[in-house]
């Protein structure tokens, strides 16, 4: 028996095979890792546009007369900020101010918003929500009715305008809107997590494949790719977008990862976590996620890979490649808050040889 039977599969799990992708297991699901190689996938996000299943992602229905209030309970962003057709980076958080999970939330109505939660923290998310639910409020994990396709890149909004009503399209950074495809409804929304422009599409499993083709086939003349998660990691690592279990976790705070943007102290409600994390910003944090390139030769940097400065370790990182846009070893590490100001010498300890290394600025790289 195959060491892939029992992996999860997304509604577009044939197309990846019949385009001859390599697939393998993330966090329980059979996906694809690269088409043709990761560098060539990366590069083409970089210069026209690709497309990545992103259908093993959560999606968890919140409604009712309570709902506003109860979000802005529980994530630490102030949903108050957005009206209705639009969406919001936030992070759910734990008694003590760690992370539990990051997510967009779209707020589909005034009391009605989709949560898009990480495809390994599905079951974790929903129980740990449901078990605080507010009066006037109903969740739904919707996960299983959705399927969903990031077209990324800076030529995406050709290929979108392509296939779909050109005169209709969300027009700024976390807006979205809902448009006909195939007789159906589906969302469309100008967020992805590359550092490049583009949409993230959510529709009904079936229509996922007719909308990949007609994707493929409406970009051709601008070489739009399939792409599989070893380039979708490389081109969020030189955006420095946190992955939750690396730059995140239930013992980092949003402020250590430096999302204090997203934490919105002065709204009314106090979310979980608050008070842990308040008393943390006032005290000042101790370690912080900073960027670093490597500066001379050898191999790239990986995840726990130690670091150290003036001869003491200083902290590990928490993600680390080679860089196609830089042709560098460039990475993201949790260090000593003294050491994280960009310009400090560091060292990255790789198979017990340390690397001359220096903390920048983030990111690495923004189209945006």
């Amino acid at each position: 028996m195959s060491e892939t039977t029992n992996l999860l599969r997304t509604p577009l799990a044939d197309v990846h095979q019949e385009l001859g992708a390599k697939m393998v297991e993330f966090g329980g699901w059979l996906m694809p890792v690269h088409y043709t190689s990761i560098l060539q996938e990366h590069k083409a996000i970089r210069s026209t546009a690709g497309l990545f299943d992103i259908s093993h992602m959560g999606e968890l229905v919140v409604k009712g007369t309570g709902s506003e209030a109860w979000v802005n309970s529980l994530f630490c962003n102030d949903i108050r900020k957005i009206s209705p057709g639009w969406g919001q980076y936030t992070l759910l958080l734990n008694e003590s101010g760690g992370t539990v999970d990051d997510l967009i939330i779209y707020r589909l109505a005034d009391q009605e918003f989709l949560l898009v939660v990480n495809a390994s923290q599905i079951e974790k998310d929903f129980k740990w929500l449901e078990r605080r639910l507010g009066p006037n409020v109903t969740i739904e994990n919707q996960s299983e009715e959705f399927a969903a396709i990031a077209l990324q890149g800076p030529k995406s909004e050709g290929v979108f305008r392509k296939l779909f009503d050109s005169e209709k399209r969300p027009l700024k950074r976390n807006q979205f809107i809902e448009t006909p495809y195939k007789g159906k409804s589906v969302l469309v929304a100008r967020t992805g997590y590359t550092g490049e422009d583009g949409f993230e599409i959510f529709l009904s499993p079936e229509l996922a494949t007719p909308l990949w083709k007609d994707l493929l086939k409406h970009g051709e003349l601008v070489s739009c790719v399939s792409a599989g998660l070893g380039c979708r990691d490389t081109l969020r690592l030189e955006a420095c977008y946190p992955l939750y279990g690396h730059e995140l976790s239930q013992s980092i705070s949003p402020l250590e990862a430096g999302l204090d943007h997203f934490v919105s102290f002065d709204k009314p409600e106090k979310f979980v976590g608050n008070e842990p994390l308040r008393e943390q910003k006032e005290s000042g944090i101790t370690r912080s996620v900073a960027a670093f390139e490597i500066t001379g030769p050898g191999a790239p940097p990986r995840a726990q890979y130690p670091v150290f400065a003036k001869n003491n370790q200083i902290g590990e990182v928490t993600s680390g490649s080679h860089s196609p846009t830089l042709n560098k070893g460039i990475g993201l590490a949790l260090i000593a808050r003294d050491f994280a100001k960009p310009g400090t010498e560091i060292e990255i300890e790789v198979r017990g040889k340390r690397q001359p290394a220096r903390v920048v600025k983030k990111p690495f790289y923004s189209n945006l």
